[in-house]
């Protein structure tokens, strides 16, 4: 954690490889996954600031053809719709949920185009704008929006724009990439009883969730310069912080949460809220929250994924959750 005066605080627990016990590195790499949505978020705010883009442009206005079918309409979903998880696309990326599973998809990959087909050969989940539902796919299409914006590669963009300003040398973009750089702790989804698999290399990667990496120091600083207002104006900003209830299915994970453009917003118990954006895949699991000022972010990265059931992943995110609200509630350490 960082706290308002900018020290930081960084505890370890447990090990970091099970065969051999070695312990865990404070300044190990993990799996950014859906934490990266915030990255491109605020790329997308930074194009509409500079007037390279509207959040009211519609996807086909960028991506002619591209989302059809089935009840989709490209014509009628806009920008800030795929922001904020309002577009009713409805997703089909693969995933493993057994072991079996798992061993015959860990070497594929995907490019965004094969994933936009996946999600089109399903009917939307409700008409723009009038619900709320997770889209790994709406992401896909923004990074293609980028790349058609700016004639670069999202990835390109955010670290021109983002990493680089803000000297994070341990956030990267890895491609197509199976391997973590080190130091990282081995990461372990759990199957079920005795099923635990080792999965921190061979993962099938999307271009979007698991090619970035990064570490808890990053993170940080990251989450703390986006609310301390020094990657967008203040209009972006505020515009990012503009939130809609979640759905009641994500409501038990995130109790009270509201989501905005690329950006959580959660209840304090002591009073007010903070924002973060969680990432899990790969057999990482991520939570982060940070102040309204950015005076004080929290950082939980963990490298086992209790993913068999409902109420393992609910008793996963409460105990994390409950870290990150101590952390940001607590006057702080009594020491470093």
């Amino acid at each position: 954690m960082v706290g308002p005066d900018g020290r930081q605080w960084v505890a370890t627990s447990g090990t970091a490889d099970l065969d051999t016990g070695r312990p865990v590195s404070s300044n190990g790499y993990f799996r950014m996954a859906s934490t990266s949505k915030t990255l491109v978020a605020a790329v997308v705010l930074q194009l509409e600031a500079e007037g390279g883009l509207s959040l009211n442009d519609t996807v086909a206005h960028w991506l002619p053809g591209v989302v059809r079918g089935n009840g989709n309409d490209g014509s009628r979903i806009t920008v800030r719709h795929l922001l904020r998880h309002t577009s009713g696309i409805r997703d089909d990326l693969p995933g493993y949920t057994t072991p079996e599973e798992y061993y015959r998809q860990r070497h594929d990959v995907y490019s965004p185009e094969q994933l936009i087909e996946r999600a089109m050969a399903h009917t939307p989940n409700f008409p723009p704008g009038k619900g709320w539902a997770y889209s790994n796919t709406g992401y896909v299409l923004l990074d293609m929006i980028i790349q058609k914006a700016t004639g670069r590669p999202a990835h390109r963009e955010i670290e021109d724009r983002i990493l680089r300003p803000l000297g994070l040398a341990r956030t990267r973009w890895g491609g197509t990439s199976q391997t973590l750089p080190r130091p990282h702790a081995r990461a372990y989804q759990l199957f079920g009883p005795g099923a635990r698999v080792d999965v921190t290399e061979q993962v099938p990667v999307d271009y979007q969730n698991l090619s970035w990496v990064t570490t808890t120091r990053d993170q940080n600083r990251i989450f703390r310069a986006l609310l301390a207002g020094r990657l967008l104006p203040a209009r972006q900003l505020a515009e990012m912080k503009r939130t809609v209830p979640v759905s009641a299915e994500v409501q038990r994970l995130w109790p009270g949460g509201r989501y905005g453009l690329g950006l959580v917003e959660r209840p304090l118990t002591c009073g007010g809220t903070y924002w973060s954006h969680e990432g899990g895949d790969g057999g990482y699991i991520t939570l982060n929250g940070v102040t309204d000022d950015g005076g004080r972010t929290a950082v939980v990265s963990m490298s086992e994924a209790r993913g068999d059931t409902f109420e393992h992943i609910k008793e996963q995110e409460e105990t994390a959750s409950a870290l990150i609200d101590h952390a940001l509630c607590a006057e702080g350490p009594s020491t470093p």
